[in-house]
Formats: C-alpha cells, structure tokens, sequence
C-alpha cells in the first residue's frame, strides 16, 4: 500500500504540470495541424508502472473506508480471539481479521493437543508490526492475563478459581492457577491445624482469592474460606438450636495452654482449661488429646459472635458436693501438693478438693519459712483439717498442729536466767535470731552481743550456722518470743573499769577505724573508746593513721552509756605543760642558790684587805659564768 501510495503521489504531480505547460503555449498563436495517428494511439495512460488503476481521490476514500470496516480495530498489549487457518511445520497461522496473519509455534499449544484447523483461540498482541512488519501474537501472555483477570474478579466478586498445588514452601504452599502462581498460607488450607503440608503437593483443589497486589501481579488464596462458606449454613443451624446445658459431642481439633478448640459437627467451641477438671492441671494436654472424642456441655453460648462456652467437668459431679461428711476440723487428711504460693501452699485430697497449708502453720519456730523452698510439687504431706467450709469451698490445714507444741512448759524448760547453747538461723541489722530446739529460739539484740565492742552489723561478730552461748532474759509465752543475751554469759566490767580507766588517766590505745568523725580506738583490756577527729592529731600535725599507736587520755567515762572518750591532743597538751613547769621551777632553784652564794661572797669582801680584791674578781667572774649558763638552759 505504501508503493501504492507513492505511485500515486508520482502521478497526481505530473496531472498538475500539464495546465502549466497548455498556458505557454497559448500565449503563442495557434495554428491548426493535422492530427497524425501512431502505433500506440489505443494504450490507457491512465494506468501507472504496475498495471494499477488510477482513482480519483472521492474513489480512494470510498475504498479506503471500506477497507478499514472490513478489517478489527486491535490494540497492543489487549487479549483478541483468533482463528487457525493452518498448521504447517511446527507452527501455526492464526487469523485475527487483521491486514496481516500472526504465526505461533505450535509448542505454545501443547495443553491442546487435538488443535485443528477452524479453531478459536486467545492471543495476547504484543505489536501490531515489528520491525519486518509482521503481527507479533503471544498465547502464553494472554492465559497469564485472562488468569489474572479471573484472580482479580474472585478477589472482587467472591468468585471461585481453579489450581494446582505444585510445591511447599515456608508457611504454606504454591499453587499453579492456570499459569499464573499465588500463595496458600498455611493457616488457609483447611478449619483444623494442618502438620502435614506435602500430602497437598499435586492434588487440584478450588479456591477463593483473599489479597492482590496489583504492582507485582501475585495473589494470595484460600481453600479454608470455601469449607468455612460451606458450613456457614450448617453453623447457623447449630447455633440457633443451642440451648445451655445442651450435651454435645465433640472432637478436639486443636489444644493451646487457655484451653481446647472442639469441632461440634461445623461450628467450634472452646474448652476452656479450667472447665476441664476439677482437679487442677497445668495444661489441657495433660488431660486431652487431638482428634479425640468427647461429649461436652454447652455453658454459655453468643449467637451473634458465634462463640460457644464448653465444659467437660460439668458432666461429673461437685466434688465438694460429695466430699465426705467424716471429714470435719480436726480431723487429719492426706494429699498431695499442686501449687506453691509466697503464702503457702495446697494440698489436694482428691481431684477438686484443696486445702491450704499457710506458711505459719508449718513449723511451730518463729523464723520465717519460705514455702517455694519448703515444698515441691507433687510431694505428699498429712496434714491437720483447721477449718473447713462447704459453702465457700474452703479449708485450711496445718502442718505443725500433727506434732506437740514445743511452747507448752517453756518456763520449765527455758527458765529466766539459764544458760543454753543454739544455733544461729537468721541476721537482722538489729540482731540474730537463734534457735535453741526446734519451734523454740528467741533474739539476742546487737546491744546484747557484747559489753566492750559495738558492733555495726551482727554479721561482724557471728554467722548463720554458727553455735552461739546464750542467756534467757525474758519469756513472752502469748507472743511465742525469747529475749536473749550473750554477753550476760559474763560479769559487767564497767564496775571494774571505772577504777581502771579514771577521767584524767593515760592509756596507750590502737587506732582501729577512722571517719571524718573520729577514731575507734582499742584499749588495754579489749575496750573500745572514741576520739574526735580533732583530738588524734599528732605532734607534727599530721592526723594519725589506721594501726598507729598513741598514749590518749580519758576525757570522758560514761558507766550507764559504756562509752569513754579519749584525747592524744590533750596529752601532748599535759606534757608540754609539765615541761613548762619544770623547767620553770629549775630555774627558780637556780636563781636562789646564785643570790644565796653572792650574799656570802659580800659578807666576806666586807672583812677582806685590799689583797683579796683579785680573789673576789676572779670570784665573781664564775658566778656570772655559772649564772649565764644557768640561763641559756
């Protein structure tokens, strides 16, 4: 059609020329010549090169709106339909009432292998003319899209597609839906859980489409919702007929740790972990197992949300309804233990009926007992009914009410006043608590620990476990306490150590610890006493250390207290003052003996001649010697 074109464009220009060519020459005068005929005077040089008509321009139009009614009107990347027209050589000619045929292989055909001639089949358009001006068709592309088209219409209109599953994969698996591949998870493969998934792989199943992503073309389906549609009806059914306390059999679909999911016949219910037993368990595996029948009673059931209540121990009686009337306060049951609180812990008689062991009522001692150490699960005990109350369903029980109570005659045992040896259990910040045999101990307070230390803890003094010697001070029967003392194991020394450090003594002390208080210091006699800050410097200024050892003295003596206060300051203070004293007093001594000797030395100049005049000199020249050196020391 081109060179068609073309020729005709030639041809209309060479039309155009000739008038042009007709007005030269008829601004010549014209003469008539006589017309001579040649050998080519009948040839129609209307036609071009090609034996091709010539039309008018109304004609080519006629023509050309015919032409282009007679062929489709097609767009590339669209889905047309198209007829076989031959099958040659592999490949296969389609017609699309096109100007031109596409040509496919025929190994796009293999899912149809009676293919004939007369066929109708749909073709993707890729390019209505490559490069060579042929139609470039795609099967492949057009199955993918029509799938894709159906995928998106499930997805819109609830509609159901075909596939096939063609491998696992993590979480669920791939199907195949007529070439085009989207995601089954798991969890939509069926109601119940499934473990299994490679027991799907191969097999074609139907399925509606619950996510699309357009961008990338891919599609996640679900077999779960049509088994869910299907039971829709089934579910309502059931449900509109529930009535409570209605008796269902059921089969355990799937177990967590709140409970049981059961299967009545279409609609689940759940089973919840204490409507299970009235006994106490600690998962619903312990007791049930999946896919196993059981009959259940409906306890509470939603019509509108679809929710169903389950229980299984409602089917068997109260325990406490049928709990034995001999067992009654005072009377001694057995058990086994099923929970461990900070409080206690419970003692289960038989499945429903618990008791509660209080963390008192273990051990007639004083001391705290930890019942998570105590007790262990499962461990069996006898224990002794306290209190009981049908109606509440309530007991408590007590260990220690099995065995005497060690507080009664504990005057006799423990007077005021004996000595005892126990163990020590506990340390407090205030004192240790000692056991002197079980149920029976008592606290020696940190004050009561020694007469000469204090001690900032308990712990500088004893350990748990250790053996401490201790005295009774005081019973307290209504309160179950001993008041005890070590250091009364020994006579009060502060009666002796009034006399023995007096206010005003000096003592050599070590330095034991030091803050920016003072000083403990150690005295002679294992006595501690204190010293201000400002009262253990030394000398040279400098504050004494930790170890160092100094003469101190007494500044202050408490009895009551048992505290003394002592001084290096004040020492050295007393010696420099004492030095000062005798010093002063040499010199004075001094200052006498010279006046007394120069006295008698006059008397005697007074009765001297003139001769004894040297004498006297040299005399008085050693007085002042003597006198000078006296002053210089």
């Amino acid at each position: 059609m081109h060179e068609l074109e073309n020729l005709e464009n030639q041809e209309v220009e060479q039309t155009s020329n000739a008038p042009v060519a007709s007005e030269e020459v008829a601004e010549k005068p014209q003469t008539k010549a006589p017309v001579k005929k040649t050998a080519h005077d009948d040839f129609d040089w209307s036609q071009g090169k090609r034996q091709t008509a010539h039309y008018s321009a109304e004609e080519r139009k006629t023509l050309s709106e015919k032409y282009e009614a007679a062929m489709n009107t097609i767009n590339n990347n669209e889905v047309v339909p198209a007829m076989v027209t031959a099958i040659h050589g592999g490949d296969v000619v389609l017609d699309i009432n096109y100007k031109s045929d596409g040509l496919l292989s025929l190994s796009e055909f293999r899912d149809m292998p009676d293919l004939k001639i007369g066929d109708y089949v749909d073709v993707y358009i890729e390019s209505q003319e490559d490069t060579k001006g042929d139609l470039v068709l795609s099967r492949r592309k057009a199955k993918l899209l029509k799938a894709w088209q159906r995928i998106v219409d499930s997805y819109t209109n609830g509609t159901i597609i075909t596939g096939v599953v063609v491998s696992k994969t993590k979480g669920g698996l791939i199907v195949d839906s007529e070439g085009l591949e989207t995601f089954l998870p798991g969890s939509q493969i069926d109601i119940k859980p499934i473990l299994d998934y490679d027991q799907y792989v191969g097999k074609t199943m139907e399925f509606k489409v619950v996510k699309i992503n357009e961008t990338i073309k891919n599609a996640v389906v679900s077999h779960k919702a049509l088994i869910e549609n299907n039971i829709a009806g089934q579910r309502d059914q059931i449900i509109s007929s529930l009535e409570k306390g209605q008796v269902l059999e059921g089969v355990v679909k799937n177990i967590t740790d709140f409970g049981a999911f059961m299967d009545l016949g279409g609609v689940d219910g759940l089973l919840y972990i204490t409507d299970i037993s009235w006994g106490r368990i600690n998962h619903p595996a312990e007791v049930l197992e999946l896919n196993q029948k059981l009959n259940v009673v409906v306890l509470e059931f939603d019509e509108a949300k679809k929710r169903i209540s389950l229980g299984l121990k409602q089917l068997q009686p109260e325990p406490w309804e049928v709990l034995n009337n001999e067992i009654q306060e005072g009377s001694v049951v057995k058990g086994k233990i099923v929970n461990i609180e900070d409080y206690g812990a419970f003692l289960e008689l038989q499945p429903g009926i618990e008791g509660l062991i209080h963390v008192s009522e273990i051990s007639w001692s004083n001391q705290p007992i930890n019942a998570r150490e105590y007790f262990r699960l499962g461990q069996e005990f006898e224990a002794k009914v306290v209190t009981i109350d049908r109606s509440e369903r309530k007991m408590s029980l007590s260990l220690k009410q099995l065995t005497e109570d060690p507080w009664d005659g504990i005057e006799a045992r423990f007077p005021v006043g004996s000595k005892h040896t126990g163990e020590v259990k506990n340390l407090t910040p205030y004192g240790v608590f000692v056991e002197l045999s079980d149920g029976i101990g008592g606290m020696v307070h940190i004050s009561d620990l020694s007469w000469t230390k204090r001690y900032a803890h308990p712990s500088e003094f004893t350990k748990v476990g250790a053996k401490i010697d201790i005295v009774i001070l005081e019973i307290d029967k209504d309160s179950r306490k001993l008041a005890l003392g070590h250091k009364q194991i020994e006579e009060n020394p502060w009666d002796t150590f009034e006399s023995v450090f007096p206010v005003g003594s000096y003592h050599e002390a070590t330095i034991l610890r030091k803050d920016d208080r003072g000083a403990i210091m150690q005295l002679p006699y294992g006595l501690e006493a204190f010293a201000p800050i400002k009262h253990i410097k030394k000398e040279n200024g400098n504050m004494a250390e930790v170890e160092e050892v100094l003469t101190v003295k007494v500044i202050e003596f408490n009895r009551d207290d048992k505290r003394i206060l002592v001084s290096h300051t004040r020492y050295l203070e007393d010696i420099r003052k004492e030095a000062d004293e005798t010093v002063k007093k040499d010199k004075d001594d001094e200052e006498v003996k010279v006046r007394t000797t120069v006295n008698k030395q006059a008397e005697k100049i007074e009765k001297s001649t003139l001769g004894d005049l040297d004498v006297f000199s040299e005399l008085k020249e050693q007085l002042d010697d003597d006198a000078k050196k006296a002053k210089k020391d």
